[in-house]
C-alpha cells in the first residue's frame, strides 16, 4: 500500500546497507538518506566511496564526524561501526553507551488519504499513539474523523512542511480540542522564524528544520520538541550529541524514523528512552522486514537482539 505525505507518495523502501568487518566479526548499518535533500541509496553509495578514496589511513568514527557531513551516508558507516564494536567486545550497545535498554511505544503512522478511510485504518491500528501525515486541504477533516474514531488514541500530526503560519495558528486550538499532543514541521524549514511570538497550545516540534546539535540553540527559541532522525544528523554518534544538546536547553525530544527496516530503527532504540514522545514504525509500514527484526506487539518495540544490531 502506498506510503503518502505532504510532498511525496512512496511505493517501496529502498535502503543502503554497509557492512564492516575485521577479525571476524561483522558491524552492519542501514540507511534511507534523506529524500528532501536529494539523497539516495545510489548518492550516498557514491559519497562513500569517494571518503574511501581520499582517505586511507584506519577508520574511526571520530573521523566520520570531522570528515564526512551529516546525512544518510554518515548514518550508515556510523551505526556500523557500533555494531562492529558490540560484535567484537561482546558487549551490548547499551552497555557501550550506558544507555537504558527498554520497551518503548511508538505512534503508527497513518498516510494522507480520505477523512473516512484514515479513521477506518485508526480503527485496525492497534497501537495507542497515532501519528496523521497532514497537508493542508481537508486537514482538520482528517484529524476529526480519527478522533471521532479513536477517542482513547494520543494523536501526533506530522504536516512535512505544508502550512503556513495563518492556517497553523487557525488550526492549532482546533487540533488541542481533539486531543493532539504534538504538531511536526508545521512550516517550511527556514521559514518558521515567525513562530518565535507564538504560543501554540500544542506543542510544536521541529523535524527538517533540526539537523545537528548545532541547530539547537536556535530551534529552543522556536519550538518545544525536536525530532532526532539518526539519518539527519548522520549517525548514533551525533545523535547522541543531539540529545544531550537538547537536554541542555530543555526541549523534549521525538526520535523518528525514514522508511526502513528493523537494522536502520536499532540504533534509534538506544535514544528511545530518553524521549517524550517515539516515531519508529518504519518496519511495521512495510511488507518485508530483515530477519531477526525487532519484535513489536500493539505499537511496542522490545530493544533489539544482536543477531540484528549492537
Amino acid at each position: 500500500m502506498p506510503f503518502v505525505i505532504s510532498r511525496r507518495q512512496c511505493d517501496s523502501a529502498e535502503v543502503l546497507t554497509i557492512k564492516l568487518e575485521h577479525a571476524g566479526a561483522v558491524g552492519r548499518g542501514e540507511a534511507a538518506g534523506i529524500n528532501y535533500k536529494g539523497e539516495t541509496p545510489a548518492t550516498m553509495r557514491a559519497e562513500l566511496e569517494a571518503f574511501m578514496m581520499q582517505h586511507k589511513e584506519p577508520l574511526t568514527r571520530d573521523l566520520l564526524m570531522d570528515i564526512l557531513p551529516a546525512g544518510g551516508a554518515r548514518n550508515a558507516l556510523d551505526c556500523a561501526f557500533w555494531d562492529l564494536m558490540a560484535k567484537r567486545t561482546g558487549k551490548s550497545i547499551f552497555d557501550l553507551t550506558a544507555s537504558l535498554a527498554k520497551p518503548v511505544t511508538s505512534a503508527i503512522t497513518l498516510s494522507i488519504d480520505a477523512p473516512a478511510r484514515m479513521a477506518s485504518k485508526a480503527i485496525e491500528t492497534p497501537s495507542s499513539v497515532l501519528k496523521l501525515k497532514l497537508a493542508d486541504k481537508s486537514a482538520l477533516e482528517c484529524v476529526a474523523a480519527v478522533h471521532q474514531a479513536r477517542p482513547d488514541a494520543e494523536i501526533i500530526v506530522d504536516a512535512n512542511e505544508a502550512l503556513n503560519f495563518d492556517l497553523l495558528r487557525d488550526l492549532a486550538p482546533k487540533l488541542n480540542d481533539m486531543n493532539v499532543k504534538l504538531i511536526e514541521q508545521p512550516l517550511p524549514r527556514g521559514e518558521d522564524d515567525c513562530l518565535s511570538e507564538y504560543k501554540s497550545p500544542v506543542p510544536l516540534c521541529a523535524d527538517e528544520s533540526c539537523m545537528t546539535a548545532s541547530d539547537v540553540p536556535h530551534l529552543r527559541t522556536l519550538y518545544d520538541v525536536i525530532n532526532i532522525k539518526l539519518d539527519k544528523c548522520g549517525g548514533l554518534t551525533a545523535a547522541l550529541d543531539l540529545a544531550t544538546a537538547a537536554e541542555l536547553h530543555s526541549m523534549d525530544m521525538m526520535v523518528g524514523c525514514m522508511l526502513g527496516t528493523s537494522l536502520a530503527m536499532a540504533p534509534a532504540m538506544v535514544i528511545a528512552p530518553r524521549c517524550k514522545y517515539i516515531d519508529l514504525d518504519g518496519p511495521m509500514l512495510l511488507k518485508n522486514d530483515r530477519e531477526n527484526g525487532l519484535a513489536v506487539k500493539d505499537g511496542t518495540i522490545e530493544p533489539p537482539s544482536p543477531l540484528l544490531w549492537g
